[in-house]
């Protein structure tokens, strides 16, 4: 029931959609999907019609038609940039000079001819033709991103919940006017722009469908272990046990190898050369033993005959305990390595700690509230994420200034609309001989 509904305003029908002022993610498919209605085989009053019904399903959707009507105005705002200095040597006629034509102005003086204020850059009038509808209140508090759609920015309104100019203003179709603020509560927007929590019911199902999916893997794991566990599961503990001798007896010969090295190259050992002889050919037979062992596999015997030579040679020069342990050295360099590293990781976690602590004080945990905390923006708002130029937002206090009405420009129009220029100039002749 739910989705029937959803499709039915978001009009899911790939032959018929409707792109709507909301930030759903079935309107962002919409968007991505939209399709220019102006086709041959319609007549002109057809095509007429259906840039209406697109475009009033986007712009004040929940306003009646006939309310729209009598906000309609066939005046187009718009204003061109003109230097002072231009408009004193020129009378205008030279705006119109070649109209038609098709003389064009020569390659490389469209930049000066900007600055200038004679551009051949068109300006989008049609693009002008709901700019009425950006003075309603409604309008302005969901182009502001108060609201996550221009129905809940309504809602808002009549609930009591946005001011303008400090006072309560109940009635959403209040027009602005230029000088303007409007307010709404702090609460309302983080409620509106905010990441919902899931409700029971929603955790309750997705609990269930994942332990179902997990059931599955489960018994899907369990049958191909049975298939397998005759056959490959002695070979694999066998393999294992193979890898884990062949690592051990590594480890054994290379300690065996770093202290005979240690030994003999320590000038305080006070060794003959007859001792240094075998300590050296000891160590020759540790790094051959290691290789073969690397190459064809364990050899406990081996091994065993290597470091049983190892310690009786020890045994027999009677070396100093510091000797027998090349590794104290290192371990002190470690510990110092360590303490300084322990040091830097404090000082990080300070740090961390911190930025936690002010993080918390300006966006503090709630379980109270109906919106995840620390608060994050709910899902496909990036893309509906701007503000038009005639609004200045503050959003740390919700609230913002209505500059001015929108206008057109050289190039670009104020009023934001998804919609091409020809089929918002359709919609505009629609709306022109009823006017």
């Amino acid at each position: 029931m739910k989705y029937r509904r959803i499709a039915r305003f978001h009009g899911l029908n790939p032959k018929r959609t409707r792109i709507r002022q909301t930030w759903n993610k079935y309107n962002l498919y919409n968007i991505f999907k939209q399709n220019d209605p102006r086709v041959v085989h319609r007549t002109f009053f057809q095509q007429k019609w259906t840039a209406k019904a697109n475009t009033r399903a986007y712009h004040g959707e929940h306003i009646r038609e006939r309310t729209w009507q009598r906000m309609f105005s066939r005046r187009l705002p718009s204003v061109v940039a003109m230097e002072p200095s231009y408009m004193a040597k020129h009378d205008g006629s030279e705006q119109a000079a070649g109209r038609g034509s098709g003389r064009d102005m020569p390659i490389g003086t469209e930049e000066k001819a900007i600055r200038n204020g004679n551009s051949t850059t068109p300006t989008p009038f049609m693009q002008m033709t709901y700019a009425p509808m950006e003075r309603r209140l409604d309008i302005a508090v969901f182009r502001a991103l108060f609201a996550s759609s221009a129905r809940q920015a309504r809602q808002f309104c009549v609930h009591g919940a946005v001011t303008v100019n400090g006072m309560k203003m109940r009635y959403p179709g209040y027009l602005l006017n230029p000088g303007d603020l409007f307010q709404v509560n702090v609460e309302r927007v983080l409620t509106a722009t905010g990441c919902k929590k899931e409700t029971t019911k929603n955790k309750t199902k997705k609990n269930s469908a994942a332990a179902a999916e997990d059931a599955e893997d489960a018994a899907e794991e369990v049958d191909g272990e049975e298939a397998k566990s005759s056959e490959e599961t002695p070979k694999a503990e066998v393999q294992l046990d193979e890898a884990a001798e062949k690592d051990r007896q590594l480890a054994v010969l290379r300690r065996c190898r770093k202290r005979a090295k240690y030994i003999s190259q320590t000038p305080s050992a006070d060794l003959s050369a007859k001792q240094k002889k075998a300590l050296r050919s000891l160590i020759k037979e540790v790094e051959s033993t290691a290789s073969i062992i690397a190459r064809r596999g364990g050899d406990a015997k081996q091994t065993g005959d290597v470091v049983d030579k190892m310690t009786a040679l020890m045994d027999k020069l009677d070396l100093k305990p510091a000797l027998l342990e090349p590794e104290a050295k290192e371990k002190k360099e470690q510990e110092a390595k360590d303490a300084i590293e322990a040091k830097d990781l404090a000082l990080e976690e300070e740090r961390i700690l911190k930025e936690l602590i002010e993080q918390e004080r300006e966006n503090p945990i709630d379980s109270s509230k109906p919106y995840y905390t620390p608060w994050k923006p709910r899902p496909y708002m990036a893309p509906f994420a701007f503000i038009p130029r005639y609004l200045e937002v503050n959003p740390n206090i919700c609230a913002a200034v209505y500059l001015r009405h929108p206008v057109a420009r050289q190039g670009r129009a104020e009023v934001p609309t998804p919609f091409s220029p020809g089929l918002n100039q359709l919609a505009f002749n629609w709306y022109l001989r009823r006017g």
